[in-house]
């Protein structure tokens, strides 16, 4: 079980480092290729391409890994990242880009499937620490990715793009070396209906316990997209940030949330439970986007970054929560529903944020982390009254796909 939770861990960091990669240079290609400075709208409409392809298809990867088995289906989104990255590498013309970026939100069961296979494998109580180092994994390599993605990038353009596709290939091929299946295949034909990408959406709605789970990954994952939307120009037009110091304060955030998901939430919810874990970590993160708000010097921003920190330390908590309200034949599903719901947000928030920003931009930037805490205050309020069901009986055959 070590090995394969290491193998598991190795390809969460590994993809991500390849994502972070081309993030530095992504703006210069799409130029080059396109023969046009003004790419900000490519920009945005690949990464509307990419989650919308990833809210379609990642509950149906993940139900597809509930019935044939984890590994084949991780195998699967692996190979469709190394493809994602030779388009980009070697694409000629636009057209190209926007296919393989397609290709790989198709694909992007990478963590869907991996926290199915982590449920496989994991006792109840050691589940919240295990999501904890996998969004640590993925947060070290979105440290990692972008700086070695520039360094690369400034020796050849389409560099970055090899290397995450040679990434990925080592990815892949751990995995089909090393990763051994975590359940048994299921032998019965799938129905073509059960195909429907909105069928796991469907019923994951339906399902009474997951309801309060949903809103609740989408309103952090929402909170999560006003950081990459409004960061950097709240530095800029709070303390006059250069480059250099958005780019020091992001990786110092990167570094303490990454330790707090890695090591915190196992103890902290032996110490507390896992509904006043939850809470705990919306309280840390609250009062410090309140000092941020308030915040007159770059300094303090940094001095309260342990603080900020603690809001990783949730996230992990309530995806081993929902764990708990569906059966074991359903947990690739349920990943991939919440993956799904991420992606959701990663839509919506960014246009929330960025139009509430340019709203009070003027008057005082530092009020976008106000809103920030108005959701947070509405997560609390659903924890609070959270009830942890249990998991309905097991349906009949017949019953599933």
């Amino acid at each position: 079980m070590k090995r394969s939770l290491t193998v598991i861990y190795a390809a969460i960091m590994l993809d991500s480092i390849g994502i972070g990669l081309i993030f530095p240079i992504l703006p210069t290609l799409l130029k080059s290729v396109a023969g046009s400075a003004e790419v900000a709208s490519l920009i945005g409409t690949m990464a509307a391409l990419y989650a919308a392809m990833q809210f379609l298809f990642s509950p149906l990867l993940g139900m597809l890994s509930d019935r044939y088995g984890r590994r084949p289906i991780l195998l699967l989104s692996m190979a469709g990242a190394v493809i994602n990255y030779l388009f980009l590498a070697f694409a000629p013309v636009l057209w190209m880009l926007f296919l393989g970026r397609a290709i790989a939100g198709v694909t992007s069961a990478n963590m869907a499937v991996a926290g199915a296979y982590i449920v496989d494998v994991s006792a109840e109580s050691e589940r919240a620490k295990r999501f904890g180092v996998v969004s640590a994994m993925f947060g070290a390599g979105f440290i990692l990715g972008p700086v070695v993605g520039g360094a690369l990038g400034d020796h050849w353009l389409r560099l970055p793009f090899l290397a995450a596709a040679a990434l990925n290939g080592i990815n892949l091929l751990l995995a089909f070396v090393f990763l051994p299946e975590s359940r048994a295949q299921d032998t019965q034909p799938i129905r073509l209906a059960s195909l429907n990408p909105l069928r796991p959406l469907e019923w994951a709605i339906a399902e009474k316990n997951l309801k309060p789970f949903l809103l609740l990954f989408f309103i952090f994952s929402a909170t999560g997209e006003a950081y990459g939307t409004c960061w950097a120009l709240w530095g800029q037009d709070s303390f006059h940030w250069n480059g250099l110091w958005i780019g020091l304060s992001l990786g110092t955030f990167g570094i303490c949330q990454t330790a707090a998901q890695a090591f915190l939430p196992g103890p902290a919810i032996r110490w507390f439970g896992e509904r006043r874990t939850v809470l705990f970590g919306i309280f840390g993160v609250s009062v410090a986007l309140l000092l941020m708000a308030l915040a007159s010097h770059g300094w303090m921003v940094f001095a309260l970054m342990p603080l900020f920190a603690l809001g990783g330390i949730g996230a992990p908590t309530l995806q081993s929560l929902a764990t708990r309200q569906v059966d074991n034949d359903r947990q690739g599903q349920l990943q991939g529903v919440l993956a799904s719901i991420v992606s959701l947000a990663s839509i919506v928030g960014p246009l929330i944020f960025s139009t509430a920003y340019l709203a009070i931009r003027n008057q005082w930037p530092g009020g976008i982390w106000l809103l920030v805490i108005v959701f947070y205050a509405i997560a609390a309020v659903i924890v609070c009254l959270l009830r942890f069901g249990q998991p309905q009986a097991l349906q009949t055959t017949a019953d599933r796909p």
